[in-house]
């Protein structure tokens, strides 16, 4: 009977990618299956172009790390692969100070974006011309 079970769960293919306690639950109720039937009965499927079937491992064993606690955020990185960034830097040699292209990006800034410098105590704040300085 749990072989005609086991048969029926992965016959009975969700559409739906399952996610959280839903995934965790259907990987230990499937327990000892091939791991192509394992992405397969949790809905990590899709169709090729030429009709074939593509399992999709990765954002299977994504879901499944991130329904375990395992986070590796939604966001892409900006910069090199791998590298986080620091959000300090230093007074160059000349006395400039350099704001990378990785904040830039983030910001979404084009070069030629003009920026109004405002000086506090221990403080430099850019603020677009143009837009309210919100913290003045």
């Amino acid at each position: 009977m749990a072989s005609l079970m086991r048969e029926y769960a992965l016959d009975a293919i969700s559409s739906i990618m399952l996610t959280g306690a839903d995934l965790l639950a259907k990987v230990k109720e499937l327990g000892d299956v091939s791991k192509s039937d394992l992405v397969r009965a949790c809905g990590y499927v899709s169709t090729k172009k030429d009709g074939t079937e593509r399992l999709n491992f990765t954002a299977f064993y994504e879901a499944l790390l991130n329904a375990k606690g395992v986070d590796f955020g939604a966001a892409p990185r900006a910069g090199k692969a791998g590298r986080k960034l620091s959000f300090n830097t230093k007074v160059q040699f000349n006395g400039n100070l350099m704001v990378g292209k990785a904040y830039t990006a983030m910001l979404d800034l084009q070069p030629g974006d003009e920026f109004e410098i405002k000086l506090g105590r221990k403080q430099i704040r850019l603020v677009p011309l143009g837009a309210e300085d919100e913290e003045g």
